[in-house]
């Protein structure tokens, strides 16, 4: 893992670059799309098949794609296909992201709730969180019914965990000890 992430990061930041030159938004969306394109394991497949020129690997990635390649996506992607990095395109998304937040002072936050919340309740979360972590976040909600009760954010390598979950191993803990 370190070693794909450590791959992928020139490829990011020369992708980030050319996107803040450009358009980032559009940049944004199509690598989010490369990259869960590039997850997949049949285009993995596909792509290292050595009787498959890589021209057919790009031509059949550009029929995946419902961002339109400009020459400079275009360029990108043959030379990824061309020097057999395609594997890299979920952990270059990845990177690509972290960048993009970087430069905008925001940040994914991954809030995951026993129970289903309304926009409102979501809204409200996410100012709170937003004070408490001094950045523009960005919520991914999920719901997690073996919490119990309460929220686990995860924002960056930071942790809340306000479960009723987390509660009970804590008192568990200190009961053992």
């Amino acid at each position: 893992m370190a070693e794909l992430a450590t791959v992928a990061r020139p490829y990011a930041e020369a992708v980030f670059r050319v996107a803040q030159a450009g358009n980032l938004a559009q940049w944004s969306d199509l690598v989010s799309e490369l990259a869960q394109i590039g997850s997949h394991e049949e285009v993995l497949a596909y792509a290292r098949n050595p009787k498959v020129l890589d021209s057919d690997v790009i031509a059949a990635i550009k029929a995946l794609l419902k961002s339109p390649l400009n020459a400079e996506a275009n360029n990108f992607l043959s030379m990824l296909i061309e020097n057999g990095r395609i594997a890299l395109l979920p952990e270059i998304g990845a990177q690509f992201a972290l960048l993009k937040n970087a430069a905008e002072g925001a940040a994914d936050a991954e809030i995951t709730s026993a129970f289903d919340m309304s926009e409102a309740q979501v809204a409200e979360l996410i100012k709170t969180l937003e004070k408490k972590f001094s950045r523009k976040l960005k919520p991914v909600v999920s719901v997690d019914p073996s919490l119990i009760g309460g929220v686990r954010v995860v924002v960056g390598d930071e942790v809340l965990d306000t479960s009723v979950n987390a509660k009970l191993q804590q008192l568990r803990s200190a009961l053992v000890a």
